[in-house]
């Protein structure tokens, strides 16, 4: 195996995962606003901005979905327990220690086991219920004739909590780019598209003649 700097993102991921940060970060801003945390907004503009990020977010993520698919980076995200405990007790205390990361990334395996199982699982799960949630409140007026307002109240509890829960997860995902290598180290990647991979010698003769601009 051999360190190299390769283009570990590409421009998609890099345009699709600001573009999505930026439409997340508006999402809680005026979802915090409906909730009448702050009166910077009046609350017809806030609900107005916030279902108008929540669609473009969607579309963003069905192309995204689409993208993953059709170019086979949805590897990436395969959960695997191979290493994950060592992982695990790395972020556990083996980092509070200057210990060394135990997971080197890979030409197709960029994510480290409890990454792909944290990406996974929101993929899977958290954004889904978001969408679901979002819409059956968004289209309440086509369904909600025969319920009732308590149900209405229900779909916006769990619409909410699943809100929460995903800012939950910006948070750990923003405390992590403080841990190990330094901020920088860790942003640049997707800025430019490059970082340091493990290569096989096959995957760098294949880079080097097939996609020479991947490969530093």
């Amino acid at each position: 195996m051999t360190l190299r700097r390769i283009m570990l993102f590409t421009r998609f991921e890099r345009f699709w995962h600001w573009t999505q940060m930026v439409l997340i970060m508006i999402l809680l801003f005026t979802g915090f606003g409906i909730h009448g945390f702050y009166n910077l907004l009046n609350f017809k503009t806030a609900v107005g901005l916030h279902t108008a990020s929540a669609l473009v977010l969607l579309l963003l993520w069905i192309f995204a979905i689409f993208w993953h698919l059709t170019t086979g980076t949805w590897r990436h995200y395969i959960p695997t327990s191979n290493g994950l405990l060592r992982v695990a007790k790395f972020y556990a205390y083996g980092i509070f220690k200057g210990e060394r990361h135990p997971y080197r990334k890979a030409y197709w395996r960029k994510h480290n086991p409890l990454q792909a199982l944290s990406y996974l699982s929101l993929k899977l799960f958290l954004f889904p219920a978001i969408w679901i949630s979002g819409l059956f409140y968004l289209l309440y007026s086509f369904w909600g004739g025969a319920a009732s307002g308590e149900t209405l109240m229900w779909v916006a509890m769990l619409h909410t909590a699943i809100a929460f829960a995903i800012l939950i997860f910006i948070i750990i995902h923003v405390y992590m780019l403080t841990t190990g290598h330094s901020f920088k180290e860790h942003v640049m990647p997707m800025i430019n598209g490059f970082d340091e991979v493990e290569l096989t010698a096959e995957e760098e003769a294949y880079l080097e003649k097939d996609e020479p601009g991947h490969i530093q």
